[in-house]
């Protein structure tokens, strides 16, 4: 068995190491050169995943044809904006029955599109069953050292995701299957959302009660968007839903919880992104988030607020104050688990 893995980043590296640790052929591809031959000579991704050692089993390159060339999957672990473009690139060197697994979180800021469906959409008609996606609370960090983690590998087609689930099971790396892809993807994607916010609480010097606020009210407002997209409600309530949010919106491996620090104690958007290497997914998630919200005439006030913050120059505790002033509800019927499904 042969498994590509598309994009060097932490996860990418990690998902690398972990696929050769389970006795796999494993390729990794990085865009830059210097990347792939640094992590070639070092065997160690100094600039994503400093002091892990990478497996001497991963062959690396920034030759994309190579490193896909007869995989039976190909791990797609790169930043969402990319994915389109990736996905085009690898399209006509993929063997015939390759299974291809998203393993990254976000919405593409125009069409709304989920990463699978970009998958599904770029690439021939073909793989459209074979496409599956990896989500849930899993910092490359924790899972680089070999911490115990669970996960979740979605597919429309059964087989699918329990092959995705074979390849990577392990004795610290745990995945369930589930049939909801809609649902994992909206969780995954909009827990950045919640976790800038998060992130902004903290930087303003608020305290646990209102992180858990943040986080209760956001899982209400991400099931409320994903009902509304076909999703399944109760996927909201596990891994790759509030699990995955209370991890991004707690910990500080968080690469979106610390940008709203750095934004809730006076840093700028533009600052705060251009002082890491790493995209931090959750701001144009919060676009295409409250974008998609305004079209479907889907209440979500915290999107909103953190939408006024990162691109229209609100004060945070300005917005702090207006989500604070709401007219009252009721909070069991506010929770819409009844929602028909439509597509945007």
């Amino acid at each position: 068995m042969k498994v590509a893995v598309v994009g060097a980043g932490g996860w990418g590296t990690t998902l690398a190491n972990m696929l050769a640790q389970n006795g796999i052929a494993v390729s990794l591809w990085s865009r830059r050169p210097e990347l792939a031959e640094e992590i070639k000579i070092c065997r160690e991704n100094k600039a994503y995943l400093p002091g892990i050692k990478i497996s001497n089993n991963i062959f690396i390159s920034s030759d994309i044809e190579r490193v896909v060339h007869d995989s039976e999957f190909v791990v797609m672990a790169v930043p969402s904006h990319s994915m389109g473009e990736i996905a085009r690139r690898i399209a006509r060197h993929l063997k015939d029955d390759a299974i291809i697994i998203s393993a990254a979180k976000g919405l593409e800021t125009d069409s709304f599109r989920r990463m699978s469906e970009v998958l599904e959409q770029e690439l021939p008609s073909k793989f459209s069953k074979n496409i599956a996606v990896l989500s849930g609370p899993s910092h490359a960090e924790e899972v680089s050292k070999e911490l115990p983690t669970a996960v979740v590998a979605a597919s429309a087609v059964r087989q699918v995701a329990e092959l995705v689930q074979d390849i990577f099971m392990n004795n610290y790396f745990r995945v369930y299957t589930n049939p909801d892809v809609v649902g994992v993807e909206i969780g995954g994607a909009l827990k950045n959302v919640i976790a800038i916010c998060s992130g902004i609480s903290d930087g303003l010097g608020f305290g646990d009660n209102t992180r858990s606020a943040l986080m209760t009210r956001g899982i209400v407002e991400i099931t409320r968007l994903g009902i509304r997209l076909g999703a399944m409600p109760a996927t909201f309530g596990g891994l790759s839903g509030i699990g995955d949010l209370i991890v991004t919106c707690s910990s500080l491996y968080s690469r979106n919880r610390r940008a709203g620090i750095e934004i809730g104690r006076g840093k700028t958007v533009k600052q705060v992104a251009e002082s890491t290497k790493m995209v931090i997914e959750g701001i144009n998630t919060t676009k295409a988030a409250f974008l998609l919200a305004k079209k479907l005439n889907i209440e979500m006030p915290i999107t909103e607020q953190a939408y006024a913050v990162l691109f229209q120059n609100k004060n945070p505790l300005d917005a702090v104050t207006t989500l604070m002033n709401r007219r009252g509800k009721h909070e069991i019927e506010d929770i819409i688990f009844i929602e028909k499904p439509s597509q945007c």
